[in-house]
Formats: C-alpha cells, sequence, structure tokens
C-alpha cells in the first residue's frame, strides 16, 4: 500500500483564518504537537510576511526534528533568501514557491504574460535548489489555469529541480470529477512528471476540499496539504483528520495510507482549537463532540449490541477513549438501563420503568440529560415509599406588585383535594396549600436548593427535612422548575411520615 505524505499547513495556511493567528510560543506547541500526531511536513510559515513569522519559523526548525520543515515564498529572490535564512537550523528543509498560473491571475494580479511567469517560476526553483535539495513548486489557482499551459509549467519546474509539484485548488473552484481528470491529465501529459510528487491542496469553499482531495489521491496524488481542523483562509483547507480516516477506514478503495499516528489526532484538534480560539462545530466530522455521540434509540440500541452498525471508525483510534450514548428524549431504555449501570446502579425491572418514564418527561423539558440528572432521578426513585400524597397539578402567580399564590392539587388515598393559599414567596405559599390540604403537623427544619446543572434549564433539586412528633424525616424533589421540585420534595417527606406512622 503506497504512502500520502501529510503536509500539514494550520501554522501557515491555517493562521491565515481571521483571529487565528499564533505568537511564536503557541507555534512552537502546535509544531511539536504535529511531530508527535506524525506528519510528514509541517510548513511552519511565510518567512519573509513579517519579523514574527520569521522568527517562529526559525523557531520550530531549530527544535522540530521529526519532520521536514517547510517555508512559503513567492517566486521572488528577497523570499526566497528570507526563507532559506529562516530554515538554516533545520534538520530536513523545504523551499516552498509559488506564483499563480490561471489567466484570471495572469491579467488582474500579475500583470504578467505566460512566458513571464514561466521563467519566473523556473529562476525561483533554481535559486531555491543553491540552499536545498528539497523544493516544492505551487502553481496558485492550477484549477483555473489552462491546463496545456500548467503542463509546461509542471515540466519546467520539474526540469529546473522541484522534486514537488503542487496543484492547488486555491479558490475551492473544483469538484472531484474534474480535480480527477486533471491529475490524471498531469501524470500521462507532463513527461518528467514521474521525477516529482504531485501534491494537492483544497480550499472548502464549496465544502469539497476534502472530497477533491481523495479524488486527486485516487488519481495518483502523493502528497495532501491539509490543516487541522480544515482552519484556513475563507471557509478553510482540506481537514487533515477527515483525509487521513476515510483512508484508514477505506483502505480497500483507496489503497494509501499515510504516517499519522491517528491516536492522537483528538488531541491535536483540542490543542489548535484552544490555542486559535476557533471552536470546532459539534458535528464536525472525526473531531466534532457528535461525532461518537448516539442519542437516537435504534442507534443506541444498535451500538450496544455491536458497534460496527452505527460507527465506521473506533473512536480509540483518534484518541477519545469510547463511544458516548448521550441520552435524550429520543433514547430508549436499552440505553437509559446501560447508563445507570455504568453510574454503578442496578433497578428491577419495576424501578427502571418507573425511572425511565420521568427521565423521558425530564428530556421533553431540557436539551442536555447530565449523569446529575440521572443520579437525582434514581435517587427519588429508590428512595421512594407508597405515595398516599400525591401531587396533581400546581399553579402559581407571582410578581413585584401581588402577594404570590400557590394552587395545589393533590391526592390523597383515593380523594382529590384542592387548596388555594397566599404566602410570603411562590414556596412558601406552595407549602402553606400543601400543609391545609394533608393537615400535617410537622415543622420543616432544613430546606435546600441545588441546580444540579448548568444552563437556564438546569435540572433542581430540592432536600427538605421535616420533623413531627420527634420523627425526623428527608425528602428530596427534582424538576426543571424549582418550584414543583419543592412541592415534590415536600410531598416526598410526608409521604415517609405517613409510612412511619402507619
Amino acid at each position: 500500500m503506497r504512502i500520502v505524505r501529510i503536509f500539514d499547513t494550520t501554522l501557515r495556511d491555517g493562521e491565515q483564518s481571521p483571529g487565528a493567528s499564533m505568537n511564536m510560543a503557541e507555534k512552537l506547541q502546535v509544531a511539536r504537537q504535529l511531530e508527535r500526531l506524525g506528519v510528514d511536513i509541517i510548513e511552519a510559515g511565510f518567512p519573509i510576511a513579517s519579523p514574527g513569522d520569521f522568527e517562529a519559523v526559525r523557531a520550530v526548525a531549530q527544535e522540530v526534528r521529526g519532520p521536514v520543515i517547510a517555508a512559503l515564498a513567492r517566486s521572488r529572490e528577497a523570499d526566497i533568501r528570507r526563507a532559506a535564512e529562516a530554515l538554516q537550523p533545520a534538520q530536513r528543509a523545504r523551499i516552498h514557491t509559488f506564483i499563480a498560473t490561471s489567466d484570471i491571475h495572469l491579467k488582474h494580479k500579475l500583470r504578467m504574460s505566460r512566458q513571464e511567469v514561466l521563467e519566473a517560476a523556473v529562476a525561483a526553483v533554481r535559486l531555491a535548489r543553491q540552499f536545498t535539495d528539497d523544493v516544492e513548486f505551487s502553481a496558485e489557482d492550477a484549477t483555473r489555469s489552462h491546463w496545456d499551459f500548467l503542463c509546461q509549467v509542471c515540466e519546467a519546474v520539474i526540469k529546473a529541480g522541484a522534486s514537488t509539484v503542487n496543484i492547488p485548488d486555491t479558490v475551492g473552484y473544483t469538484v472531484p470529477e474534474e480535480y480527477y481528470e486533471l491529475i490524471r491529465h498531469l501524470l500521462e501529459k507532463v513527461p518528467n512528471m514521474d521525477k516529482a510528487v504531485v501534491s494537492v491542496h483544497c480550499h472548502n469553499d464549496l465544502g469539497l476540499a476534502v472530497a477533491n482531495s481523495l479524488a486527486a489521491i485516487r488519481a495518483g496524488a502523493g502528497q495532501v496539504e491539509c490543516t487541522i481542523n480544515g482552519i484556513g483562509e475563507r471557509a478553510g483547507n482540506a481537514a487533515l483528520e477527515e483525509v487521513v480516516m476515510a483512508l484508514k477506514t477505506r483502505p480497500h478503495l483507496f489503497e494509501a495510507d499515510t504516517h499519522i499516528r491517528t491516536q492522537e489526532i483528538y488531541k491535536t484538534s483540542r490543542l489548535v482549537s484552544k490555542i486559535t480560539g476557533m471552536v470546532v462545530q459539534p458535528n464536525k466530522a472525526v473531531v466534532g463532540d457528535n461525532a461518537f455521540a448516539h442519542e437516537a434509540g435504534i442507534h443506541q440500541d444498535g451500538v450496544l449490541k455491536e458497534r460496527s452498525t452505527y460507527e465506521i471508525m473506533r473512536p480509540q483510534d483518534i484518541g477519545i477513549p469510547q463511544s458516548r450514548l448521550v441520552l435524550g428524549k429520543h433514547s430508549g431504555r436499552h440505553a437509559f438501563r446501560a447508563r445507570l449501570r455504568e453510574l454503578g446502579y442496578e433497578l428491577t425491572d419495576e424501578e427502571l420503568q418507573r425511572a425511565f418514564e420521568r427521565f423521558k418527561h425530564l428530556a421533553d423539558q431540557k436539551k442536555y440529560i447530565f449523569d446529575e440528572d440521572l443520579e437525582a432521578l434514581v435517587a427519588e426513585e429508590l428512595g421512594q415509599v407508597p405515595e398516599y400524597y400525591q401531587l396533581l397539578d400546581l399553579s402559581i402567580t407571582s410578581g413585584l406588585k401581588q402577594q404570590p399564590t400557590a394552587s395545589v392539587k393533590l391526592k390523597a388515598g383515593d380523594k382529590e383535594l384542592n387548596y388555594l393559599s397566599h404566602g410570603d414567596g411562590p414556596v412558601d405559599a406552595t407549602y402553606k396549600a400543601i400543609q391545609a390540604l394533608t393537615g400535617t403537623r410537622s415543622a420543616l427544619k432544613k430546606f435546600e436548593v441545588k441546580g444540579i446543572t448548568g444552563g437556564t434549564d438546569a435540572l433542581g433539586e430540592v432536600s427538605v427535612v421535616l420533623e413531627e412528633d420527634g420523627r425526623t424525616v428527608r425528602g428530596h424533589g427534582a424538576d426543571t422548575d424549582i418550584i414543583v421540585a419543592a412541592a415534590k420534595a415536600y410531598i416526598s417527606a410526608l409521604n415517609k411520615l405517613k409510612l412511619r406512622k402507619g
């Protein structure tokens, strides 16, 4: 199986994302992690762009010893000499020089003829070869260039000494079928193309960067230029993690692999996200928070029975310990029971059914169900006593200029009772109504409220301690509505008193 080189340009093209620039220390931290990840080439920056970029490239070249360290340079003498100077400490150095080859760029940006561009490209490669044997040439905007001219340029720069020829889709314009044909055309029509590695660098303007890169690999490309999390100019670049895992997952289709240590992928993704401040979207392929998360009951049931039913990659392969079963309103009993077992709870079928019904009710009220939510539900279920008193309904009115009022509807044995009461606050009004309906003589000794999880839709837990005739009981209640939770806690304690009194 042939090896496709991974050319990581997170530190150069990735850093060009608005707001994603990194200082020298941050670049070094990312570069060291890229070395651990196993990338073949690290493009450390564009030395002539600024003194800071020069120093960062030089620092990476000095400290990182595994991968080839590359520096970008326009096809200009000053750029190339500056890149060579920055790369001087590198164990293995590559000068990456480029010039546009599309008529659009020639006319509107460079204002040069094709012949002038051809001569500039050849001169740049020859100069770069004076400093290193590893020279890469990029034909900027290659996918909008005339194919015959592109062939002419590729042949000339290889003859001048380029060992890698990059065919960038600079503006994300091409599509997989077209890109495949272009790479095949170059491999077949450029007579000395076998003397250089064909590289591809795809942008994601149409969301096709990874698809185009994979098409190019199938066509024979030997290097892919990409970034961690796909960051970069405009809509970004081909995402390294997606390209690598596509090859890993479909080896018989691509018949290609990489040197990437895939178990380092997730860690690298999180590091780049943290340093650049660019949040990884939850549904991002491979490294998003939801990439190995399952909420639908059918999916959860399948994954619990056999992982491969709904997962084409193992989370461990990219450095995630395990898949997550996200409990929500679409989840089934199988996943609910499995998660409770992980938390250390073993419920009878009857207890599980009651807890599951409460869980479903809660899941309809809030987006995220946390382990703390489940523990509160189970604690309530396991501590359950015969419910002589049951809360049927609760209605509260309260405001700055009106006295809080609570209307409570209870079931006491076989009877349904209603009462309306006022209080100093909604909880006080609720408790006074419950006291009137139950006739309790107990004293409220303790009242505690705790927000179990964060967010405005958090599940709240209320604990109360009641005392009556020397007997002390504790009641718990949990709900997204804290007043309802308070009522549940009070009634839970009253049921325990009722049971003790016989």
